[in-house]
């Protein structure tokens, strides 16, 4: 018989193995899949951006009677659905869905103060509305006037400013690797302009699908930005493990998704291993690794059924270490709540990508 030697795979513990951390586990035995790297207060006040995903991480926040930061609500008595449908309490501030790392630079720029709501592309519809291009369905009718558009812009502004300074984590879901941009001004789009607003120039507006160095270079700017702000801001980063609508690429839709979502979740690792500050949350793999062999999308093989989502939500909550002391009275809420509670429930995420589909004639 052969002496086993020792190494250091011989002291590593079951969840180091795939037969005993993953095939034995099964779908719903998985654990220790996420530990926060932090410590956080019991009343640690959350802040949510990026794609459509990252709206299930703050109705799950609310859900627990957790502090999720609301920096733009809705004015007045706004009934839930109209406020929903003007695009607030979707995200902590009315951004709308931040796609790329390049609109996350955006806005850490416009809440710094390095850049002005006068720096955003606008553009006039045929009835004389005004629409701003990084928020393109933030107003479904659009603004009746720039003035009113740029105000808007720089009250989202100072929005996304609170998130930096209050929250003590900001989360914020990577999703795409494609965009588009403006050759000319180098104005980033969330969509591409004629899809939904806009109107398209191929002399003006390229396809842009943005690499791996891009990426991490317009992240850590954006966190750069942030950390100057709140140098005690802690930045948790997921990825979306929604499929793309739609590729510009080239690539089948397929090929183009894996290159996206793999892009991303190497970004998003490489900057959690270098920034202790930032930390890495695995939606996307309890979503998309083959363990869960497709078992939480929906039959259009895109979209994320509930079960999957609670799923996602029960890892990160497993793993979110909220032991120190709470910092304030009345942990667990605000006066808000309740009307933000009841808006986030709907059933319809905000997802502009979903704009795409419109366009297959097939």
């Amino acid at each position: 018989m052969v002496e086993k030697s020792d190494n250091p795979y011989r002291h590593l513990p079951a969840k180091a193995f795939w037969r005993t951390g993953v095939a034995e586990a099964g779908l719903f035995g998985l654990s220790g899949l996420w530990s926060s790297a932090w410590t956080l207060p019991a009343d640690a006040q959350f802040a949510t951006f990026g794609s459509c995903f990252a709206q299930h991480i703050s109705r799950a926040l609310i859900s627990r009677k957790m502090n999720w930061l609301n920096a733009e609500p809705a004015p007045g008595r706004t009934p839930p659905e109209l406020a929903q449908k003007y695009n607030y309490g979707v995200f902590s501030a009315r951004t709308g869905n931040i796609y790329t790392a390049a609109q996350l630079l955006i806005w850490a720029r416009l809440a710094s103060g390095a850049a002005g709501a006068d720096s955003v592309e606008y553009w006039t519809d045929g009835d004389g509305l005004v629409h701003d291009m990084l928020r393109p369905k933030i107003e479904p009718q659009g603004f009746v006037s720039r003035k009113e558009a740029e105000a808007s812009v720089a009250s989202t502004a100072r929005a996304f400013a609170r998130c930096i300074t209050e929250a003590d984590v900001l989360v914020f879901t990577l999703g795409l690797t494609e965009g588009w941009i403006n050759t000319a001004t180098g104005q980033s789009y969330s969509i591409c302009p004629g899809t939904g607003v806009g109107t398209f120039d191929e002399g003006v507006h390229a396809f842009h699908n943005y690499t791996y160095p891009e990426i991490l270079r317009d992240l850590e700017a954006a966190l750069q930005i942030m950390w100057q702000m709140n140098p005690g801001l802690h930045v948790l980063l997921t990825v979306s493990p929604v499929p793309l609508v739609a590729t510009a690429s080239g690539d089948h839709v397929l090929v183009a998704t894996q290159y996206s979502k793999s892009v991303l979740r190497a970004v998003a690792g490489d900057m959690a291993h270098s920034h202790a500050q930032v930390d890495y949350f695995p939606s996307y793999e309890i979503i998309a690794a083959p363990s869960s062999r497709g078992t939480f999308f929906e039959p259009n093989m895109r979209a994320i059924a509930h079960d999957g989502v609670d799923l996602v939500m029960r890892h990160f909550f497993a793993g979110l270490d909220l032991s120190a002391p709470a910092r304030r009275a009345g942990a667990g809420g605000d006066a808000g709540r309740a009307a933000v509670e009841a808006q986030m429930q709907a059933e319809e995420l905000v997802c502009e990508e979903m704009l795409l589909e419109t366009f297959n004639e097939r």
